[in-house]
């Protein structure tokens, strides 16, 4: 297992209640004390953050903070599930930058948060025989093996792949999903049909203009993103 960042935790507690989608309620285990936390993902997250669940922490560094605490992960059966969405572009920026990690391979150059359409696309590589648009999805949840996005109807998430089909189309350009998968317990991926048809939907129709879609699953031990490797599209 290879590392792609350091994020250490600076306090564990109990969860407590979300009191709505950026703003939950934690038990610190040192001192007791019941603290407001920012929570960096708006998907609903209900089998990570539920009263009780053991969760870790990092200190707020600005002083001009509404909550002195960010939400980082969250256990789920014996794992730590990272769920703080604000590091997603740190780590897919340094799996990019290694050659070997890379679903992308050598790289001459690349471009973050670059327009698109109506929206901003994450990444744009630039290669020797060909440029890329890459935009990076986060995904936290998974059953019976199988890592399922978006756990929230994401509208956002479905104009990203509108777009990107587009530019395949009408441009020519190749254009891939890099999705981070928090579960080291994962075997594949596939869109959340249940949760989101219209994504889904969307999702199969970039399959067939020729988006790549690349889930790397990773995993947290309260220190350290690892890198696990590449898992396939689960099949039906």
């Amino acid at each position: 297992m290879t590392g792609l960042a350091e994020i250490p935790f600076d306090a564990k507690g109990v969860f407590k209640s979300r009191k709505n989608r950026f703003l939950g309620e934690v038990e610190l285990a040192e001192t007791l004390s019941i603290e407001e936390v920012h929570i960096r993902d708006p998907g609903r997250l209900k089998e990570i953050l539920y009263p009780g669940n053991e969760v870790l922490l990092e200190k707020a560094e600005k002083e001009d903070r509404k909550t002195d605490w960010t939400l980082l992960a969250g256990k789920v059966e014996g794992n730590w599930i990272f769920v703080n969405s604000g590091y997603h572009r740190s780590i897919a920026e340094n799996m990019l930058e290694d050659d070997e990690m890379s679903p992308f391979g050598e790289l001459v150059d690349y471009k973050a948060e670059k327009r698109l359409g109506e929206s901003r696309i994450d990444f744009y590589l630039e290669k020797e025989d060909e440029n890329i648009w890459v935009e990076v999805k986060g995904c936290t949840l998974a059953e019976e093996g199988r890592a399922l996005f978006p756990d929230a109807p994401t509208k956002r998430g479905k104009r990203h792949v509108e777009e990107l089909i587009r530019v395949i189309d009408e441009e020519n350009t190749s254009a891939a999903l890099l999705v981070l998968v928090f579960r080291p317990d994962s075997e594949c991926f596939k869109p959340h049909e249940e949760q989101d048809p219209d994504f889904a939907n969307v999702f199969e129709e970039g399959i067939k203009a020729g988006l790549e879609v690349h889930p790397v699953k990773l995993n947290y031990d309260g220190s350290l993103i690892g890198y696990r490797g590449e898992i396939p599209l689960c099949e039906g």
